[in-house]
């Protein structure tokens, strides 16, 4: 069993901290593309104070690219094994790859065992909620249907989500309340953001 921490950066104090304080074998820090000169810095001191007693990797993803995150995050997560203790410290950074390392691991709540923040004032570690997206087969089934967008209609959605057409609309209607997909005037369906991430 490892302990893994996966943080983002910009200051080094939250990412030390977190280090420190729960302890780590590996570390995983969720960088700019391209890593920028705060966070080179930062990066620096995490290495020459931990690098003699912890692995630590760099994951670079784009600063806005909030999908594009979760998705490095959730190949990442794939990587390990259930008896890991995977950390997710989402306390420094961008505000967008703070949450796409949150929606990845959402995505993948069950390699996850902890969701922190560290306190600026007095570095205490806060426990987040642990959520994932619970979606059923079925509404996963509809979210690719509808990405692939390989249908012509309600009845052909249903047919290739196999599904009846009122179990088609009460998935639409659920996957639009909780903002995975939206439609446009024409009644054709597409994936949020959230719902591509969702169905990672």
């Amino acid at each position: 069993m490892a302990k893994i921490i996966i943080s983002t950066l910009y200051d080094k104090e939250p990412t030390l901290v977190a280090a420190t304080k729960l302890g780590a074998d590996h570390l995983y820090i969720v960088v700019d593309d391209p890593v920028n000169d705060t966070q080179q810095t930062a990066l620096a001191i995490i290495k020459e104070t931990l690098e003699r007693v912890v692995k630590i990797y760099t994951i670079e993803a784009h600063p806005y690219d909030i999908v594009g995150t979760a998705r490095k995050i959730v190949a990442l997560l794939e990587n390990f094994s259930e008896y890991d203790h995977v950390t997710v410290n989402i306390t420094s950074g961008r505000k967008t790859q703070s949450l796409g390392l949150l929606y990845g691991a959402y995505a993948r709540a069950r390699y996850v065992k902890r969701v922190i923040y560290i306190s600026e004032e007095e570095h205490r570690v806060i426990d987040l909620p642990k959520l994932s997206f619970n979606l059923t087969e079925s509404q996963l089934q509809l979210l690719e249907q509808i990405e692939k967008k390989s249908h012509s209609s309600l009845s052909d959605l249903a047919e290739k989500s196999g599904m009846s057409r009122s179990m088609l609309y009460r998935n639409i209607k659920h996957l639009e309340d909780y903002g995975f997909i939206i439609v446009d005037k024409e009644s054709h369906y597409s994936l949020t953001d959230a719902g591509k991430i969702a169905r990672l």
